[in-house]
């Protein structure tokens, strides 16, 4: 027993000179220990040049949105024979009031704006009840025509608008609702449906099914999941779409010009053809139509932004 217990002690000193040698060889293959301030220099480095290079493309994308809109206010404070001497770009030598004031006191333009307001308003409702309708099966639920459903959904976003005006011409003539403002409702949310479907997809593929699971266990049915667990849970994913899908609602111009004729049914981006003739068009009064007409659409963004952007990152979680 003494002499077990006397080579156990003699090769313990061993063994640990040979762990040291190898200990040695791992840090000498690994090189030298990293020196932290030079790598915390070079994250800084890398940091600053990302921080730089996103507020130059921000200050661009400002310029490209910005020099636009300030030249249709400040054409619209120029005279009529400014636009036709000095050219487009020149400035106002003095800054002319009037032709806003006209627009103002103008009646077609109020009539024109409450065209808009109830072809905005009820093409918004609309389209969110029927889009959040259908995207609540095909997120929620597997059965087995939904990836063919949700394939054709998706495809219907490839579909150009001006190849349908022709078939919607015709068939707006045939239903009777030609040069009426409720003929451009149905194609208003016709042609923002698909997108809407799609991103509310994604969004309510988002919710925790354990949501519905706690519902149905206090004995909610699928209509009372829906209206108050989905429905109120989307209300970020609603809003964003409402601002996105309002903004091109207020703004379109080609179907409302196919569809209607008459001025009591013509919206706000139509009011334009009340300040241009035949053969002349006063550019500083349409200026300052167009600068009328997107003010609401701007203040309401201003308003919103933050619903839109928590939307946004809402629906960019999941779980």
């Amino acid at each position: 027993m003494a002499d077990e217990k006397k080579e156990i002690k003699n090769d313990s000193p061993a063994q640990d000179q040979d762990l040291k040698e190898i200990i040695k060889e791992i840090r000498e293959s690994r090189g030298p220990a990293p020196d932290l301030e030079k790598v915390y220099a070079k994250a800084r480095r890398k940091k600053r040049t990302s921080w730089v290079f996103v507020m130059i493309l921000a200050i661009l994308w400002l310029l490209v949105a910005l020099v636009p809109f300030l030249f249709m206010v400040l054409t619209g404070f120029k005279q009529k024979l400014e636009t036709i001497m000095y050219g487009a770009f020149h400035l106002p030598e003095k800054i002319f009031t009037q032709n806003y004031v006209d627009v103002v006191t103008d009646a077609n333009y109020w009539m024109y704006f409450k065209n808009s307001v109830i072809v905005l308003v009820l093409s918004l409702i609309i389209l969110l009840f029927v889009s959040a309708c259908a995207a609540y099966p095909l997120s929620r639920f597997r059965f087995k025509l939904r990836k063919p459903i949700y394939l054709l959904i998706v495809a219907a976003m490839s579909v150009p608008i001006h190849v349908t005006m022709i078939p919607i011409f015709q068939m707006t003539i045939g239903m009777g609702l030609y040069d009426t403002i409720w003929a451009l409702i149905p194609t208003s949310v016709a042609f923002a449906l698909p997108i809407s479907i799609f991103i509310l997809v994604g969004f309510m593929e988002g919710i925790p099914r354990d949501l519905e699971e706690a519902a149905d266990i206090d004995g909610c049915s699928r209509y009372k999941r829906f209206f108050k667990v989905i429905l109120p849970l989307s209300t970020p994913g609603l809003s964003t779409l409402a601002i996105y899908n309002g903004v091109n609602i207020w703004n379109e111009f080609i179907f409302a010009f196919t569809l209607t004729q008459s001025n009591e049914n013509r919206t706000l981006p139509l009011a334009i053809w009340n300040y241009q003739g035949q053969y002349a068009s006063n550019t500083a009064m349409i200026m300052a139509c167009l600068t009328l007409s997107v003010l609401p659409m701007i203040i309401l963004f201003i308003i919103m932004q933050d619903k839109l952007v928590k939307g946004m990152m809402a629906g960019a979680v999941k779980g």
